[in-house]
């Protein structure tokens, strides 16, 4: 359309529009999203994987990241190039293997503590609980020891309203965020009021040089590598700011799909129960058993293959560029749409059904097309964070399924994806129901 360009086919269905381009197109298919700007969605699984990790200095990482970047800050999720090098390797310590074997027992507490206000019996917004434990766990990784109790809750709601409102100003032009409405200003306010929150926490802890053993305390003791100088309190805000968004709704929607997928697919669930019993017996989880449970980690991986949370990651072009046959125009929005490839039929046989033995064994799993499946993309902008929250999707399944068994919604009650800042199920109302009381007996 002159003007809209396919806004109409987006708004209507953006999820169902940027599918139906693999059936009807090429390997390559340009879209236009705003006009004066090329996008072209790159679909052939060797051309995103060059995308990724071969084309080096000729991307920067696009409109989507940009954006962040002006709402949020600086931060190793939007920074390209070799600032997002640098500032890679300042937060590397933080998502390293011994940090993350301590955030295990924080997952598992706080993981257990929501259970506890889930009422036996009464439906639960499956997603919004999930956003919320997310939200917990990643906060009291960070602040653990940083914040008082008071201070922390205030925090989380705050951060809560940044990520829900951080998705439509991405996706609407810049002079939207500019008009006095509402809802810009609650986003404002929510901001600088984690801002003022954690650059008071910081300044607290520089002055008392206590080490409080959390993340934010690991961030203190990074330096700029150009500067030789500790991170400001405004670097630190930013790069939380940025984590919370990036990792709390797509943590939380892997978590929501699980879930549902285990109520759907009671032998599923028997099956990760009994790897558990065997595993683990009667004691709670810890970072240690997580290699030792194969079959939920294959439960994750289809999850996040059925159910991958996004649907436009974003390159742009700096200088003109070679991918593929083709020569792209310097200035050219580069995407690609991971949930609609891992829905691809020619990847992935009878790709709507949801089956853990899929990834069974490595002879099976090596029949798969190389790029075909990005659950946390590739190359040097592949998530920081892919380990950390794998980590938080073991952790907390084990931990609910244990001690919950969720009824599905009724069948009258479609829940489908719906795609946002990232992909998420529309309402999922399900039922908890304890599956062993306080005494250890099973409930009826």
């Amino acid at each position: 359309m002159p003007l809209l360009g396919h806004a109409i086919q987006l708004i209507r269905d953006n999820l169902g529009f940027i599918a139906s381009l693999r059936t009807h197109y090429g390997p390559l298919v340009e879209i236009t999203l705003q006009p004066g700007t090329r996008t072209l969605i790159v679909q052939d699984p060797d051309l995103i994987r060059t995308m990724l990790t071969d084309l080096g200095p000729s991307l920067d990482k696009g409109r989507f990241f940009e954006k962040m970047g002006q709402l949020l800050g600086d931060s190793v999720v939007t920074a390209a190039g070799q600032k997002h090098v640098r500032k890679r390797r300042q937060l590397q310590p933080a998502f390293g293997r011994p940090k993350i074997a301590h955030y295990v027992d924080i997952m598992r507490a706080e993981t257990d503590s929501a259970v506890d206000t889930w009422v036996p019996g009464r439906q639960l917004d499956v997603h919004r609980a999930m956003i919320r434990l997310s939200l917990d766990m990643l906060a009291k990784t960070i602040f653990a020891d940083s914040l008082d109790d008071a201070t922390f809750r205030r925090l989380r709601d705050d951060l809560s309203v940044v990520m829900n409102g951080v998705g439509a100003r991405v996706m609407l032009p810049d002079w939207v965020e500019r008009l006095p409405l509402p809802h810009n200003r609650r986003f404002n306010a929510a901001r600088d009021a984690v801002r003022a929150t954690i650059e008071k926490a910081v300044t607290e802890l520089q002055e008392t040089g206590r080490d409080t053993g959390d993340m934010l305390s690991l961030l203190l003791r990074a330096t700029d590598e150009e500067t030789g100088r500790p991170l400001t309190g405004h670097q630190i805000s930013s790069e939380i700011l940025t984590l919370a968004v990036a990792g709390t709704e797509t943590t939380a929607s892997v978590l929501s799909w699980t879930l549902y997928e285990l109520a759907r697919n009671p032998d599923v669930e028997r099956a990760v129960l009994a790897e558990l019993d065997t595993v683990l017996g009667s004691r709670p989880i810890a970072f240690a058993d997580l290699p030792h449970l194969p079959y939920l980690d294959r439960v994750i991986r289809e999850a996040l293959r059925l159910h991958h949370t996004g649907w436009l990651v974003t390159r742009r072009t700096v200088t003109r560029t070679q991918l593929g046959p083709w020569s792209i125009p310097a200035g050219t929005e580069l995407a690609y749409c991971q949930h609609a490839l891992h829905r691809d039929p020619a990847f992935f046989p009878d790709p709507l059904t949801f089956d853990p033995d899929r990834w069974l064994d490595d002879a099976q799993t090596e029949a798969f097309t190389p790029g075909a499946f990005l659950p946390f993309g590739a190359g040097k902008h592949k998530c920081i964070g892919d380990r950390f929250a794998l980590t938080e999707l073991v952790t907390a399944i084990s931990t609910i399924i244990r001690r919950v068994r969720f009824t599905p919604p009724p069948h009258h009650q479609e829940v489908r994806p719906v795609a946002q800042a990232t992909v998420r199920p529309s309402t999922l109302l399900m039922t908890a129901h304890r599956r062993f009381e306080p005494a250890g007996q099973q409930e009826p």
